[in-house]
């Protein structure tokens, strides 16, 4: 497959008869070349490492240098797929100067864009990274660095206004600059409306099927996460053949089978 690119991706219209774009998330090396050898267009290596590699409560918790050695560990892969970071919480909204900043380390650890959520309040930030030459990926919906203020995980843009407001954000992040856009957890019928309204892709999670393309997180598609939310199909059950692996191992070391006199130097 040939290297995917930012005017690529920003072209794609599954109006037009482009195919879907694929994002999947990973936050090392043998996780990016998993996504890669499976295909997926675009590497995300979202903050969502904060729950799902690190344990933590939500995604507010991830640090700029932890993001900079997962985006280095998936960029050492070399892959085929365009390689986006998250900025995470507090990367951004100190100031132009302090994004554009924050962004750079993202970029020099080898990711080729970044990602960030908001809408109306992020213009400026948008327009300022586009200034330095750094392709951005916009985030709309249920933006989960904004847990507190949402008090949740919950759907957004439910009434009349709330969808007029995202419609808006969305157009206002394309004409800011923005090459793709992330909905997630909106009704279909918004997500359906934004996808119609504005000339770059659409990307859902939980946002339906009119979208201009899907992303999941890489642990909750192949079975990792213990809960996932309703908009997850798993395509494996990884979690289970680990721990019978695991178990077997064990079982063979308690009762000393392993290692074998072949798997022993002599």
């Amino acid at each position: 497959m040939a290297r995917i690119t930012v005017p690529e991706i920003k072209s794609r219209k599954v109006s037009k008869g482009d195919p879907p774009v694929v994002m999947l998330t990973a936050y090392d090396a043998p996780g990016a070349r998993i996504a890669d050898s499976g295909g997926v267009d675009i590497i995300l290596i979202g903050d969502s490492m904060a729950t799902t590699v690190l344990g933590q409560p939500d995604t507010i918790h991830v640090t700029m240098e932890q993001m900079a050695t997962h985006v280095a560990a998936v960029a050492t892969t070399k892959p085929d797929a365009l390689v986006v970071a998250d900025m995470p919480w507090l990367s951004y909204h100190l100031g132009n100067a302090d994004t554009v900043r924050n962004a750079a380390k993202l970029i020099r650890a080898g990711a080729e864009a970044v990602k960030l959520e908001g809408g109306r309040s992020r213009f400026e930030c948008v327009e300022a990274l586009i200034s330095a030459e750094i392709p951005v990926m916009g985030h709309l919906g249920l933006t989960p660095q904004s847990i507190n203020h949402f008090g949740g995980y919950k759907v957004q843009a439910r009434d009349d206004d709330a969808a007029k407001l995202l419609i808006d954000d969305a157009k206002g992040l394309a004409l800011a600059g923005c090459f793709a856009v992330v909905l997630e957890a909106v009704p279909g019928k918004v997500a359906a409306e934004v996808t119609q309204d504005i000339a770059i892709p659409t990307i859902g999670i939980g946002a339906g099927v009119h979208c201009d393309g899907q992303v999941l997180v890489f642990h909750d598609l192949l079975g990792f996460s213990d809960r996932v939310p309703k908009f997850v199909r798993k395509y494996a059950n990884l979690a289970d053949d680990a721990i019978k692996g695991v178990s077997a191992w064990a079982a063979d070391v308690r009762a000393g089978t392993f290692p074998s006199d072949e798997e022993s130097y002599h």
